[in-house]
């Protein structure tokens, strides 16, 4: 039995694993399949966890932070985001590497929002004494939680890719990307030829991921769709709790509209690349074996 995919689980949820292995194997290919689909379910979850941290903290302080409390609730909400971060440092449960990219993640996102915010596109309705250009800080660990997920997925999962386009190139678009998140106020808005210039680059990749024994694979555009799905559904969380609001939201909550996962697309390239060259640095591995690919056949997501 292959072991890699356990390394970053602790021992003794290893050791669970590795018996109800034993005990699905003898049960036949259904149990087989449904123990890989709650580990996948499993890692899942513990990819999300910082971000996971971070909406139920929004939803919490939203219906029991009192009104009229000395410390407002988005510095209640900063320093709590801090306090996660020692403590997930402290336990193990995330790494030196997650946490940089955490940080370099809440300075690109809190740029983007005091830009932003100044630019009318959503507001911080809230009071707040730690904050940048009427940004509270705690919006910087929303951003960083998005790049956690994927580094802490791309750990978990043992991501493999292939027809991966070249580091340079995704950097490139990348920055396209966040250039015209500020540009497009005052130049005509490029997103439908970044969006053509992501398929273009991103069409024939793949990745690879390990659930348990095997690698499955998916296409990973389809992975970067998904996964702005459910940031979108997150915002939605955000809104609901009045932690920012956009303008149609003044006056009574409102479902976030749907155009905005073209926005969160494109934001989840700039983040995927930001952890790609942080991977590649460490040694991440970028294609697939040739024995890794035989071992993924038929089994396509």
């Amino acid at each position: 039995m292959e072991r890699n995919h356990l390394l970053a689980l602790p021992d003794a949820v290893r050791r669970l694993d590795e018996r109800v292995g034993v005990w699905a194997g003898s049960r036949g290919r259904l149990a087989v399949a449904a123990h890989e689909f709650v580990c996948f379910g499993a890692k899942q979850a513990s990819a999300c966890l910082f971000g996971g941290c971070m909406v139920l903290l929004l939803g919490l302080t939203w219906a029991f932070y009192p009104a009229g409390a000395g410390l407002a609730r988005y510095d209640f909400l900063t320093l709590a985001a801090l306090a996660i971060q020692c403590v997930l440092l402290a336990t193990r449960l995330e790494t030196l590497e997650e946490a940089k990219v955490i940080l370099l993640f809440h300075a690109v996102g809190t740029a983007m929002e005091v830009f932003k915010t100044a630019m009318g596109s959503w507001i911080y309705p809230g009071p707040s004494l730690l904050h940048i250009g009427g940004v509270p800080l705690f919006t910087g660990f929303m951003y960083g939680s998005i790049g956690s997920y994927i580094a802490r997925a791309w750990r978990l999962f043992d991501f493999r890719f292939t027809h991966h386009p070249p580091l340079a190139a995704t950097i490139w678009l990348a920055v396209a990307i966040y250039v015209n998140f500020f540009t497009h106020h005052f130049l005509p808005d490029i997103r439908w030829l970044l969006f053509a210039a992501v398929a273009l680059l991103f069409g024939r990749t793949w990745v690879r991921f390990r659930i348990r024994q095997v690698h499955r694979r998916m296409p990973l555009l389809l992975g970067f769709g998904l996964v702005a799905t459910f940031i979108w559904l997150a915002e939605n969380i955000g809104t609901f709790t009045a932690a920012w609001r956009y303008p149609a939201q003044r006056h009574g909550w409102t479902v976030v509209p749907l155009s905005k996962l073209g926005a969160w697309f494109l934001l989840m390239i700039i983040s995927y690349v930001m952890v790609s060259a942080v991977a590649g640095r460490s040694g991440g591995k970028r294609q697939s074996s040739a024995g890794d690919a035989e071992r993924c056949r038929g089994r396509d997501f």
